[in-house]
């Protein structure tokens, strides 16, 4: 898996394969040596933030007109 030259087919597969589905995150490429030694995924969830439940302002603090 030398980075002089071309790349491995299989090397760029898997690293097609890590990228697909990947809404948030990272895919790390680590090279020793001009060589691909390791390939990470960081994958991150999100999720919206949620109100809580009795969020709404008490009757006494509403302005009335």
């Amino acid at each position: 898996m030398q980075l002089k030259g071309r790349l491995d087919q299989q090397v760029l597969e898997k690293i097609a394969s890590l990228l697909e589905g990947l809404e948030f995150g990272t895919v790390q490429i680590t090279v020793h040596d001009s060589q691909i030694t390791q390939i990470d995924r960081l994958e991150k969830y999100r999720f919206p933030p949620q109100r809580k439940s009795g969020s709404e302002v008490p009757n006494h603090h509403k302005k009335t007109c």
